[in-house]
């Protein structure tokens, strides 16, 4: 009876978690004059200015018809949207290459020797761990103007690649490789080069895709970094441009949110269970 109450109260908030992204994706095949029907009240404003609610708003899962002109608009007529969309996908995956290919150099060092330079520097790299990235914006916004590279897209490209919560989990998964692997092929001849990607590598397969997957999704969703550092609204990503979608493009809105999503969702699925070995096992060795 315990498994099974514990089982509806995790059932309940699963529902609570995915309505927002169910509301979103069927909401974006309705007609704009259905959507403004049902949330009119939301989007709109009060006779005083204000935006308080004073009806109750439809939630509506099942659109009376389904329309596909919202996705005509985003695709075909309006290239902002598909303009936004790449520089996201621009800033992202650079960011996703360039931190795995520095973290896994860096893990490797951190590893291998061992010392109290090695110590203080790992600990320096949990310290700005743990700091939000609101707080390195003014240094990052700083160190890009001094370089000449602000309002470009090497202002969130080169931080994001020195990010440290991928040295910190590569680290802490590497040094669960049994020392007699490394050891093995040393005797056989084999360099640090040789063992980082003959040894290292394949054995921090699933630990490198998690790590993929968690950068990507958040550097996708990131909003913060670019405001401050891309005052070019062109080279802004969609995260950005979602939030100045006026109220009378609610239902383009819904179908942007919808586009935005799908990255997200196929990198998710496609890599689910690396995602899972990646944490749970860290580094396990499979014979």
């Amino acid at each position: 009876m315990g498994r099974g109450v514990i089982f509806v109260i995790c059932g309940a908030f699963a529902l609570l978690f995915l309505l927002p992204t169910v509301l979103t994706i069927t909401n974006s095949f309705m007609a704009e004059s259905e959507i403004n029907a049902n949330y009119g009240q939301v989007f709109g404003t009060g006779a005083d200015g204000g935006s308080y609610i004073s009806e109750t708003v439809n939630l509506k899962f099942i659109p009376d018809m389904v329309s596909f002109s919202q996705y005509v608009t985003v695709l075909l007529k309006s290239p902002d949207y598909l303009l936004r969309f790449w520089n996201s996908v621009f800033l992202t995956v650079p960011v996703v290459l360039l931190q795995l290919a520095a973290a896994s150099l860096a893990a490797y060092g951190f590893t291998r020797w061992r010392g109290r330079v090695r110590a203080a520097i790992f600990f320096a790299y949990v310290i700005l761990m743990l700091m939000p990235c609101q707080v390195t914006l003014v240094p990052n916004y700083l160190v890009s103007g001094w370089l000449g590279i602000l309002n470009t897209r090497w202002a969130i490209i080169l931080p994001g690649a020195a990010a440290p919560f991928s040295v910190f989990l590569l680290t802490k998964f590497m040094r669960r490789i049994p020392v007699s692997l490394i050891e093995a092929a040393k005797l056989d001849g084999a360099g640090e080069w040789q063992i980082f990607t003959r040894v290292c590598l394949p054995q921090c397969r699933a630990a490198l895709y998690s790590i993929a997957i968690l950068v990507f999704i958040d550097y996708w969703n990131m909003v913060e970094q670019p405001l401050i550092l891309l005052s070019d609204e062109t080279q802004q990503p969609l995260s950005v441009f979602l939030s100045k979608i006026n109220a009378g493009e609610i239902g383009v809105a819904f179908a942007a949110g919808t586009l935005y999503m799908i990255p997200t969702l196929l990198l998710f699925l496609h890599g689910e269970n690396y995602l899972v070995e990646g944490i749970a096992h860290q580094g396990s060795v499979k014979g």
